[in-house]
């Protein structure tokens, strides 16, 4: 929810106020750049298949059934691994479940409230824009904005932190339990078997 409601804040101020929507916060490394994405992540608008070698260009209302597709798989495996989840799995999931929802409302009413379409018309809000160069070459040339900054987050430490955060697989919740119901100090040492032997 704190996900939600920062992301919305933070797109309605900057959609509201034009002094914010080119604005440079930090002079030669963040500014603000207000546009509108009609694609997926980083203004991508077509599916590559590399088996074909070729790209299939999507609209904007097939980008929002696919985001909320995906957005409903991630929840119910939510709830699939809940019982074994760790507390900073639930967390991050968290972030990335509400960041993709963040920018779905966008979906929903952007093209209503701009006057350019219906529902799942929308146009995502961006304006979050890194400007430092290499050798002339932008660091990241992409806009973004705080839900998208919350997924990426929350998947690059699950896949850093992935042993420490991910759900066990059931199959290893079996064998830690196994190990844990054998205990080092019910193991006999092998003198205490050959004189348990010899006494039977």
């Amino acid at each position: 929810m704190a996900v939600i409601a920062l992301d919305r804040f933070t797109k309605h101020l900057v959609r509201t106020r034009p002094a914010l929507q080119h604005w440079d916060v930090i002079p030669g490394w963040l500014n603000f750049q207000y546009t509108l994405n009609p694609g997926m992540a980083m203004g991508m608008r077509s599916i590559y298949i590399p088996v074909f070698n070729v790209s299939i260009p999507i609209s904007t209302v097939e980008v929002s059934v696919i985001s909320m597709l995906a957005t409903i798989g991630i929840i119910g495996y939510v709830f699939y691994t809940m019982s074994r989840a760790r507390l900073g799995y639930l967390f991050l999931m968290g972030m990335i479940v509400g960041g993709a929802i963040g920018n779905i409302i966008d979906r929903f009413i952007m093209a209503k409230i701009g006057g350019y379409g219906g529902i799942l018309d929308g146009h995502v809000v961006d304006f979050i824009h890194f400007i430092p160069k290499i050798h002339g070459y932008p660091v990241f040339p992409y806009v973004f904005n705080v839900a998208d900054a919350s997924i990426t987050t929350a998947i690059i430490a699950l896949l850093i932190f992935n042993k420490q955060i991910l759900p066990q697989r059931k199959d290893e919740e079996d064998e830690t339990s196994e190990n844990k119901a054998i205990s080092p100090g019910d193991m006999l040492s092998e003198d205490e078997l050959k004189n348990e032997s010899e006494s039977q």
